[in-house]
């Protein structure tokens, strides 16, 4: 019998001005909106700290922003130092996820359900987030159900 290591984590939409984080539930099925921290985080990790402690997270899910080609612009280079440096200074591991079209989906979503453009402008990011961590959640889940 498989037995499955129990991951929970932290979805992040690394921006410049604002992160969006997201959360799993302790099963590792099922990303739920958390947060929106000022960014950079590396300027003050303890909001991020907090988050950690709080959810009991050991590993984090930074969205990769690549271009619609699959190449590395220079914000996935400005999203990786970010990481790189949160990933010194708390006890979690670091993955990285494609996010190509997450913040669009997001804002697709949101329109959908009625909310203003301006109020998306403060959620977007947590949204966002949200969809990045329920992708890998989801991609991780598919690669599990290969491996047995």
């Amino acid at each position: 019998m498989l037995v499955r290591s129990v991951v929970r984590a932290l979805g992040l939409d690394i921006g410049e001005r604002r992160v969006g984080v997201a959360v799993s539930d302790a099963h590792g099925r099922v990303a739920s909106p958390l947060a929106v921290l000022p960014g950079p985080l590396s300027a003050d990790v303890s909001p991020l700290r907090r988050l950690v402690e709080e959810c009991e997270v050991d590993t984090l899910v930074v969205g990769l922003p690549l271009s619609m080609s699959g190449e590395e612009g220079p914000q996935v280079a400005l999203v990786r130092a970010e990481a790189e440096a949160l990933a010194r200074v708390l006890p979690v591991a670091v993955v990285y996820h494609d996010e190509r079209l997450s913040s669009a989906e997001a804002n697709r979503v949101m329109a959908a359900a009625g909310v203003s453009a301006k109020k998306r402008r403060g959620s977007v990011d947590m949204v966002a987030a949200t969809i990045i961590l329920q992708s890998y959640l989801d991609s991780a889940r598919a690669r599990e159900s290969e491996d047995t």
